[in-house]
């Protein structure tokens, strides 16, 4: 059966940071405040002036990958793209990209919302294609402006996001390559779905001028019990797909969790018993980037030379829904 591997990863950050001591300027709060509950330090905030939608971000991200990976852009025959907030409702962003990368062999596009889970369900979408012959090589990203879906005066929720992208490029491994996808583990818990929503804008309840006005129109989220639920499905999912592989957690060199919370972060690594060097974590340089956030730290873990050829890596992510999922890998 064909093997999957990771042929290039990219990254973009927006060029503006701002700091938690920015922060005062809109909310009562401080950086040991948000720094103790949240271990964010600075986030990056997209500008429209700079060009920094979410397909603009996934098109400089995906070039970068490209050119790792020693690619044209018409290689890639399918595109995949998560996001809580797309360029558009249509048409999809997946396509946007398409032709800002200057593919023309109209290859499959599509988008999907699986929130901050995004990237890790796409990420096993395209293992799927791949290994049952329908792709060859399969760009998916994740790439997110949330700071322009959250109310800028509720303390408990606007310091935490940011905004930015990650890609990956999936392949064939080559007959003797050791690098696969070994185990993956996607699942779904509705009635959680209260607990990190963005109930206006859609059909049930479109944007109205009252719901403006009541800042109704911005995500909400209730904190505990999404730390709760996070938790627990962010372990469980990671020790079924470890199982599954026949592997234990010795086995894993590098777990690359959703970067919301540190708090989230430290106590899956209680639940799961694993020491915190083995968590690549980025959360202090740019917040919860939702569907992105596992791309940049995968990103960055390569980049930076933690993550090599013939490493266990373990991505673990959670996201509104309340969705959840795991791939384990050999990179």
């Amino acid at each position: 059966m064909t093997k999957v591997k990771i042929l290039a990863t990219g990254m973009y950050a927006p060029k503006k940071i701002m700091t938690n001591n920015d922060w005062k300027e809109f909310v009562d709060t401080s950086d040991e405040w948000i720094f103790e509950r949240t271990g964010i330090r600075e986030r990056h905030i997209s500008s429209r002036d700079e060009n920094e939608f979410p397909s603009d971000m996934a098109t400089y991200a995906a070039a970068d990958a490209l050119k790792t990976a020693g690619l044209e852009p018409n290689d890639i025959d399918m595109i995949i793209f998560a996001s809580v907030n797309p360029d558009y409702k249509l048409p999809n962003t997946a396509s946007v990209v398409q032709q800002k990368l200057g593919i023309t062999n109209k290859c499959a596009c599509m988008d999907i919302a699986a929130a901050c889970s995004g990237f890790v369900y796409e990420f096993n979408m395209a293992n799927s294609f791949i290994k049952t012959g329908l792709a060859k090589k399969v760009l998916v990203i994740g790439s997110e402006v949330l700071t322009q879906e959250m109310d800028w005066t509720d303390r408990r929720s606007c310091v935490l996001f940011g905004d930015g992208c990650g890609v990956a490029i999936l392949g064939a491994s080559d007959e003797n390559d050791g690098s696969e996808i070994l185990a993956t583990n996607l699942g779904s818990d509705g009635k959680g779905g209260e607990y990190f929503s963005h109930p206006i804008g859609g059909s049930v309840n479109p944007v109205t001028k009252e719901n403006i006005e009541n800042k109704e129109v911005f995500m909400r989220m209730k904190g505990q019990e999404m730390f709760k639920m996070a938790t627990r499905s962010m372990a469980k999912c990671a020790k079924d797909a470890i199982a599954d592989a026949g592997l234990s957690l010795a086995d894993v060199n590098w777990i690359i969790p959703h970067q919301a919370n540190i708090r989230i972060i430290k106590t899956v690594a209680k639940l799961l018993d694993a020491p915190m060097e083995k968590f690549i974590t980025n959360i202090h340089k740019y917040g919860n980037t939702s569907a992105a956030s596992i791309g940049m730290a995968l990103h960055e873990g390569i980049t930076e030379g933690k993550i090599k050829r013939g490493d266990i890596v373990l991505l673990d992510a959670f996201g509104a829904g309340l969705t959840y999922g795991a791939t384990l890998l050999k990179y």
